[in-house]
C-alpha cells in the first residue's frame, strides 16, 4: 500500500465554502490537502465540482450522505452524480433514531447497509458509517458500533472519528482495539482532537497519540486517506485547518 494521504473534510470550513468555494478549495490545495471530502455540493453541479478540484490537483476522499439518497430511485441518481464526481466512497455520517433505537435495529440497519454495499459494488463504490458519541454508549451492555460492524460485510467502510469516539465515553486503548478488531476497514478514518481539559483544540493540543494511530493505519487499517474534520474554532476556520494539517505534515513528513 502506498503512502496515506490527507485530505479535509469540507464541513470544517463550511461558511468559507459557502461564500467562495474555488477561492477555498485553492486555499486548501496550497496547504498542502491532497483531497477533500464533501458534505454538501453548495448548488454545484458534479461536473462543475469535478472541474474546479482537477484544476487545483485535489482527489475526492469520499462524501458524507444521507442515508436516504441510497434508498430507492435516489441511489442512481447518488450513483450517477458520484460517478461523474469521481467519488468512490459513500459515508452515511449518522442514521435517523428508528434506524440506531435497539439491537433490533441496528441488525436491520446494518443488512440494509450489506445490500446497499453488493449494488455500489457493481458499480466500483462502497458505502460507509461515521460515527458520532451515540454509538458507544450501550444498549443492553452492548455497544452499538460493535453490533453494527459485526453484522456488516468486510465492504462496508468503518469511517471512526476519533474526537467523536472518545466523547462518547471511549478511552485511548478502547479506540485502538477498535481497529485492531476491525482490520483492513478503516479505508477513510477521521481525524479530530480529543481533550478532557478543554473544547477548542486542534489535532496535536490534545491527548491522542497520533503517532500510535498511524502506525495501526499503516499496519492493519487498510487505511487510504486521513481526513481532518475541526468542528471547533479557536482561530478563523481556514487557519484552523491549516495549523492541523502543519502538524501531521510534522509527524507523518
Amino acid at each position: 500500500m502506498g503512502r496515506i494521504r490527507i485530505a479535509l473534510q469540507l464541513y470544517s470550513v463550511r461558511e468559507d465554502c459557502a461564500r467562495d468555494l474555488p477561492g477555498t478549495l485553492e486555499a486548501i490545495a496550497e496547504m498542502g490537502y491532497e483531497g477533500v471530502e464533501f458534505a454538501g455540493y453548495y448548488g454545484r453541479s458534479a461536473g462543475e465540482l469535478k472541474d474546479l478540484l482537477d484544476d487545483l490537483g485535489l482527489k475526492v476522499a469520499g462524501s458524507h450522505i444521507s442515508i436516504n439518497s441510497l434508498l430507492g430511485d435516489e441511489l442512481k441518481r447518488t450513483i450517477e452524480f458520484n460517478r461523474i464526481l469521481g467519488n468512490k466512497y459513500l459515508i452515511v455520517p449518522g442514521l435517523p433514531e428508528e434506524m440506531r433505537s435497539s439491537k433490533e435495529a441496528w441488525l436491520k440497519t446494518a443488512q440494509l447497509m450489506n445490500e446497499i454495499s453488493e449494488k455500489l459494488k457493481l458499480e466500483g463504490m462502497r458505502v460507509g458509517y461515521h460515527n458520532h458519541t451515540v454509538e458507544f454508549q450501550p444498549i443492553n451492555g452492548e455497544i452499538p458500533w460493535d453490533i453494527f460492524f459485526k453484522a456488516t460485510v468486510p465492504d462496508v467502510i468503518m469511517q471512526l472519528d476519533i474526537g467523536n469516539a472518545m466523547h462518547g465515553g471511549l478511552s485511548w486503548d478502547e479506540v485502538l482495539d477498535i481497529l485492531r478488531r476491525y482490520p483492513k476497514r478503516a479505508v477513510t478514518i477521521h481525524l479530530k482532537e480529543y481533550s478532557s481539559r478543554r473544547k477548542d483544540v486542534l489535532i496535536g493540543e490534545g491527548e491522542v497519540k497520533w503517532e500510535e494511530l498511524f502506525e495501526l493505519c499503516e499496519s492493519i487499517g487498510g487505511t487510504e486517506w486521513y481526513i481532518v474534520e475541526q468542528e471547533v474554532y479557536p482561530y478563523p476556520p481556514l487557519e484552523c485547518v491549516k495549523r492541523c494539517i502543519e502538524y501531521l505534515r510534522g509527524i507523518l513528513g
